[in-house]
């Protein structure tokens, strides 16, 4: 029997449908169970949750970091969008604040994220540059209270990095019986990063090498 190139694509646009409707199962299990358990989560549990086999996930994302970041993209948008607001405000502080308040709402809705800031992922160059330019608001929105006068002239990065580290403790401790906690948390640490709260701290902050290392050592150690 002949077959006509109609009759061959009519076979391939099932395929095709399916494996679209396969993957976009997949990313929607991704993303609760990474934002319910964090980046370490079962990928065999993604998979029965999408109903599909181990194997079509591993077709689809050859690596945990690839399901990952599909996974992540709306959050890291959303961030994103929000971040570039907070810099572009008028008022340098309030800029500042925003960008925390932002930073980690989004932290405290999604445990994946929370994982995603805290870590590095050496190797791989999409969470390589997402990273980076995260490092980049933070010392822009930093710079821009410090030079206004608003903020401590010895806070760096590396003490913003921290605050993310201690208050995603404060999010897996809270979430349960008082989900908005760290708010007051942060605000807390806002009024020690005022330039007219600031006295001298007898400890010198992490270095970018000791900062970033810390953060593939938190990666690693899972």
């Amino acid at each position: 029997m002949r077959v006509s190139p109609g009759d061959v694509e009519q076979v391939r646009r099932p395929l095709r449908r399916d494996a679209r409707e396969s993957r976009d199962k997949l990313v929607a299990a991704a993303r609760a169970e990474f934002a319910a358990r964090g980046v370490d989560a079962s990928l065999e549990r993604i998979a029965r949750g999408a109903g599909v086999s181990i194997g079509t996930l591993y077709r689809h994302f050859p690596t945990r970091l690839d399901l990952l970041m599909a996974a992540l993209r709306p959050q890291l948008q959303e961030f994103v969008d929000g971040a570039t607001s907070a810099v572009e405000m008028e008022d340098p502080w309030e800029g500042f604040v925003a960008y925390l308040e932002n930073l980690f709402a989004v932290q405290a809705g999604d445990r994946g994220f929370n994982d995603f800031l805290s870590r590095r992922f050496p190797g791989n160059d999409e969470t390589e540059q997402i990273h980076d330019v995260m490092c980049q608001q933070i010392e822009t929105v930093l710079a821009r209270a410090q030079e206004a006068g608003r903020a401590r002239s010895d806070i760096t990065q590396a003490d913003i990095v921290n605050l993310i580290w201690s208050n995603g403790r404060i999010i897996d401790a809270t979430s349960a019986q008082a989900p908005t906690a760290w708010r007051r948390q942060l605000h807390l640490m806002l009024d020690a990063y005022r330039a007219e709260r600031a006295h001298p701290i007898p400890e010198p902050p992490m270095t970018d090498t000791q900062l970033y290392d810390a953060m593939v050592e938190l990666s690693e150690a899972k």
